[in-house]
């Protein structure tokens, strides 16, 4: 069991090292010079295929393309979850059936009610 679980230690020890070891080399690519530590007007202006840009830099964008990105995500979700289902349908057998009938009717209820909400129509 212990064993088991030191694999799970070692990949969280990893995923913890990774953004450290980036911001150490970091921080002592700036102590010997190589990363700027002055800004200037041009370092700090905002990138727009080379040329200058033209209006502010932070605008408002509109709720529903962040609407319709979680819509996607909670759809490709059930996708997900869809896949291995499918790969071990014969194991699971009845049991296995009724609660992916159980789980697809629930995202089913979601779509139509954001259906009837008029949040799947772009104005």
């Amino acid at each position: 069991m212990l064993g088991q679980f030191g694999y799970v230690g070692l990949l969280v020890l990893v995923a913890a090292a990774f953004p450290l070891m980036a911001l150490m080399t970091s921080f002592i690519l700036s102590l010997v010079r190589v990363r700027p530590r002055k800004p200037t007007a041009a370092k700090v202006t905002t990138y727009e295929c080379g040329m200058e840009p033209m209006g502010p830099s932070w605008i408002q964008f509109n709720f529903r393309y962040y609407f319709f990105a979680l819509l996607f995500v909670v759809f490709d979700i059930e996708t997900v979850f869809l896949y291995p289902w499918a790969v071990a349908f014969k194991q699971l057998a009845l049991f296995g059936f009724i609660e992916m009938i159980i789980f697809i009717l629930i995202l089913l209820v979601a779509y139509v009610y954001a259906w009837k909400k008029k949040a799947l129509e772009w104005k």
